[in-house]
């Protein structure tokens, strides 16, 4: 299973939503799905400058579907219309094959 660890600066919790509304059906056509999901409220140490507020993990059965996923023609419309309205920053903390 290849996993990213993700964390993001969402600046409209609403309109977040509807973007993981609207991209699950996607991502399940890939065979991903989120693992873990945490609202922070402080981060305590990064290595980036960038805020973030939210950190999850998101899996695939292989980094090809990964890539297919977020390269995905249907998906980039969903990400300009809710993602890009609501995100200020992303950062991939990791990416990695994980042991089942």
């Amino acid at each position: 299973m290849y996993e990213m660890l993700v964390g993001l600066e969402v600046s409209d919790n609403e309109i977040y939503a509807q973007y993981r509304a609207a991209m699950k059906p996607i991502l399940a056509t890939f065979e991903g799905a989120f693992g873990y999901d945490f609202m922070v409220s402080e981060v305590l140490l990064s290595q980036v400058s960038e805020p973030i507020n939210r950190v999850f993990t998101i899996n695939f059965p292989t980094q090809l579907s990964a890539n297919n996923f977020f390269e995905d023609n249907d998906y980039q419309s969903i990400k300009s219309q809710y993602f890009e309205a609501s995100v200020r920053n992303t950062v991939i903390i990791a990416s990695y094959e994980k042991q089942a």
